[in-house]
C-alpha cells in the first residue's frame, strides 16, 4: 500500500511541475549537441565509433571463437553505453541544476529523471540502428522473442535512475564522486565481457561475472538475438533484482538528504 502510495504521490508532482520537466529535457538536448556539425548524429555514430574500434582490435583474438562476433560485440557496447551515459548524467544531474532547484520548491528527483529521459531516447536511437545490423546479419532475423528484450530495458531504465540517485547524492557531498566512479566504470566494463567470452574464465570465477548487473543485462540480450532463446527464470530474477535494490538505495538517499542537499552545493 505505502509503496503504491509513493508512486502515486511522485506522478502527481511530475504532473505538477510538468513545464519544468519538459523543459529540463529540451535543455539537456540542447546543451549536449550544442555547437555540434552533426547534433544527433552523435547518438549513432558514437557508439558505431566504439564498434568500429573494438572489433579492430579484438576480431582478431576472441572473433574467431564467438559467432556473429560483432553482433556479439555490439550489444555490449549498447547496453554498457547506455548504462554509462544515463549513470554519468545522473551524477551531475544535482550540481548541475542546483541554482535552479535552489530557488524553486521542486523534487530534486525531476532534474535526474529529465538527464535520464535524454539517455533513453539515445539508446532507443542507436537500438535502431542495432536491429539493422541484426537485419544485415547472415543467418540472424528479428524473431517475436525479441519482445522479452523490453525486460532487460526496462530493467536496466529503473537500475540507472536507482545508480544515478545514488551517485548524485554522493556528488553534493564528495565532490571526488565522479573521478572515482570514472574508475569504477572502467572495472565494470572490463568485467561486462563485452568483447570477449566468458567461456575463456575458469568456471570457479564464472559467477563472479554475475555480481555485476551490466553483464547480467548483456547476456539476456545475447541470450534472444544470438541464441534466440527465452533467458532462464534465474536470470530475469537476477536482473529485476539488481534493478529494485539500486532503486531501493537510491530513493532511500534522497528521501534521508532531501534537505541537506541545500546545504552542500
Amino acid at each position: 500500500m505505502s509503496s503504491n502510495i509513493t508512486a502515486a504521490k511522485i506522478i502527481k508532482k511530475l504532473k505538477k511541475h510538468k513545464f519544468l520537466f519538459e523543459e529540463l529535457v529540451k535543455r539537456d538536448f540542447k546543451i549536449k549537441y550544442k555547437r555540434t556539425v552533426l547534433g544527433m548524429g552523435w547518438s549513432v555514430l558514437s557508439p558505431l565509433l566504439t564498434l568500429l574500434v573494438l572489433n579492430f582490435v579484438f576480431s582478431h583474438y576472441f572473433g574467431r571463437n564467438i559467432s556473429h562476433f560483432t553482433i556479439y560485440l555490439f550489444c555490449g557496447v549498447l547496453l554498457f553505453n547506455f548504462f554509462k551515459e544515463a549513470t554519468n548524467a545522473g551524477m551531475s544531474s544535482l550540481m548541475s541544476n542546483a541554482k535552479i532547484f535552489s530557488k524553486i520548491n521542486a523534487p530534486k528527483y525531476i532534474f535526474l529523471l529529465a538527464r535520464n529521459v535524454t539517455s533513453v531516447i539515445n539508446f532507443i536511437i542507436t537500438l535502431c540502428v542495432f536491429l539493422v545490423f541484426v537485419l544485415l546479419e547472415p543467418n540472424l532475423s528479428i524473431h517475436w522473442k525479441y519482445i522479452f528484450l523490453l525486460f532487460p530495458i526496462c530493467c536496466m531504465i529503473i537500475f540507472n535512475i536507482g545508480t544515478g540517485m545514488v551517485l548524485s547524492s554522493m556528488n553534493v557531498f564528495f565532490r571526488d564522486t565522479s573521478y572515482l566512479y570514472s574508475i569504477l566504470t572502467m572495472l565494470i566494463m572490463y568485467m561486462s565481457a563485452i568483447f570477449y567470452s566468458v567461456d575463456i574464465v575458469p568456471e570457479n570465477y564464472k559467477i563472479v561475472f554475475l555480481l555485476n548487473p551490466v553483464f547480467c543485462y548483456i547476456s539476456y540480450f545475447r541470450c534472444v538475438v544470438l541464441d534466440s532463446a527465452i533467458p532462464s527464470i534465474s536470470l530475469h530474477l537476477l536482473c529485476m533484482f539488481y534493478a529494485l535494490v539500486m532503486l531501493l538505495l537510491g530513493a532511500m538517499m534522497y528521501w534521508r538528504y532531501r534537505y541537506k542537499f541545500l546545504y552542500y552545493i
